[in-house]
């Protein structure tokens, strides 16, 4: 059992600890006197997980309830988010109780929005059943959903009051989901650890899970608490998400998973780094053949300058240009501003505009 604190606005605990599922009640009972605990979770995982965190709840003493929505990227949007806050309505919670969001990526992004929404803002508690949101989407307080124009276009940065990692749930995801989150693992011992980026290429990663978990976790701990509401050193976390998002929006959202899309960013753009001579050359390569270690694709078909179109409306776009989240070496990342017109040389798709 290992406990990290996170000093935001709002300060709060991370507790990570195989089977902390059944004692989630008497850990979420220590940060609250909530009387009503709503718990949200998605169709996938409640059938595994509901159960056991409503009756560890109840003997914690929570009148709870359970809000069920379809999974899948495709409901993370503002029809799903009303649902929820209707729900949470019909229960009659109070701004003195609280939200228990259980499950992936999706699903903390989602009630963590409604709960900043609800009353003008309630507690909630995270509890990522997922690698991806284990290692990154549950911690540091970004919530939102989807808008036809791109994701995550909609949101709030609302910090939980505690996070849950219990790293037995990875044992009923399947394969595909684990692999995906490894995408986000991998970009953080890109921007941040090049000992975690060798281990990943060098070791199987069940037989270090838990330590690459509680580093992944850290890392991002340390730059959420320099830069919360992700005014500067936060971007760096973005890092292959530019164009991971853009192409997750060319397929809308059905052909890539999250990690996918962001594997293939991150080679796109330090390709982009390489050829600009700001990247170490081989730095690439070496992104590509991790990739390729844990079944995750490198490569993609979608047209570039259309990825670049679709960029233009991701929320990291600058009012002159794309903040780009670009890599010296492995383990050490940066920020540069890439105005519009000089976007298609950079990335050696075209030419600038007014060139002929």
């Amino acid at each position: 059992m290992k406990t990290m604190h996170v000093k935001t606005g709002r300060e709060y605990d991370i507790h990570f600890e195989r089977g902390a599922l059944q004692k989630c009640g008497k850990l979420i009972r220590s940060v609250t006197a909530a009387r009503r605990a709503a718990i949200i979770t998605d169709s996938n995982v409640a059938g595994f997980y509901a159960a056991e965190v409503r009756a560890s709840l109840s003997a914690a003493g929570f009148e709870t309830s359970l809000f069920v929505f379809p999974s899948g990227e495709e409901n993370k949007t503002l029809a799903t988010i009303a649902d929820m806050l209707s729900f949470l309505a019909e229960q009659s919670l109070t701004r003195g109780d609280i939200v228990v969001a259980l499950g992936g990526g999706v699903t903390g992004d989602m009630a963590g929005f409604a709960a900043s929404c609800y009353l003008r803002g309630v507690q909630f508690v995270q509890i990522p059943t997922s690698l991806l949101a284990q290692i990154d989407s549950s911690v540091g307080g970004k919530t939102g959903v989807d808008l036809p124009q791109g994701k995550n276009l909609c949101g709030a940065f609302h910090q939980p009051v505690l996070v849950i990692i219990d790293p037995d749930t990875l044992d009923t995801l399947p394969a595909k989901f684990f692999t995906d989150g490894m995408g986000e693992a991998v970009k953080y011992g890109c921007i941040k650890s090049p000992a975690l980026f060798e281990r990943i290429e060098q070791e199987h990663v069940h037989d270090f899970l838990d330590d690459m978990i509680y580093e992944c976790v850290d890392i991002k701990r340390r730059v959420v608490e320099n830069d919360e509401t992700e005014k500067g050193e936060r971007m760096l976390l973005n890092f292959g998400h530019t164009l991971g998002h853009a192409l997750e929006k060319y397929y809308n959202f059905t052909r890539l998973t999250h990690g996918q899309a962001v594997g293939i960013g991150m080679v796109l753009i330090a390709h982009a780094g390489e050829r600009n001579g700001i990247t170490a050359p081989g730095t690439a390569k070496r992104i590509e053949e991790v990739l390729r270690r844990l079944g995750l694709p490198h490569t993609d078909p979608a047209p570039l300058p259309e990825l670049l179109r679709a960029a233009h409306a991701d929320k990291k776009r600058a009012s002159d240009g794309l903040n780009l989240v670009l890599l010296r070496e492995i383990g050490s990342a940066f920020i540069q501003k890439v105005p519009e017109a000089e976007l298609p040389v950079f990335f050696g798709c075209g030419t600038a505009e007014g060139e002929k």
